[in-house]
């Protein structure tokens, strides 16, 4: 077994793709459109779909906003330097809502910011295991 992604429904495709992508530096790796069903899926990752975990985008054609709810968490990422990503994503509009630092009674250097749908985003430094 392993996991193949996590779904986030999304309420303008084309502005979440392109965060995705040149904020976060994922690749478009497909996207399709169901016009019986009024939606289109979108997927997004850093690697190919067969060896790596990705980001799918479910976009409902008549829904223009959703209530995100208080059971979801938020998506990790690993980088090499916690600060210089999230100065980064914030010099490219993205919303930094934890500034980076080490987390609550640790030392691990995490900072947490919001995709444009409000989803939370966890930037947490590399380790070695």
């Amino acid at each position: 077994m392993r996991l193949l992604h996590t779904m986030l429904r999304v309420s303008d495709l084309n502005r979440s793709i392109q965060f995705y992508t040149e904020v976060l530096g994922m690749r478009l790796l497909r996207r399709q459109e169901y016009p019986r069903g009024q939606y289109t899926l979108a997927f997004v990752g850093y690697g190919d779909e067969n060896d790596s975990t990705v980001i799918e985008f479910t976009y409902n054609w008549e829904v223009s906003e959703y209530e995100l709810g208080d059971a979801f968490g938020h998506i990790s990422i690993e980088v090499d330097d916690v600060y210089v990503a999230a100065e980064k994503i914030r010099n490219q509009g993205g919303k930094v809502i934890r500034e980076p630092g080490p987390m609550n009674a640790g030392t691990t250097v995490v900072a947490f910011f919001e995709d444009p749908d409000g989803y939370q985003i966890e930037l947490i430094a590399k380790k070695s295991y």
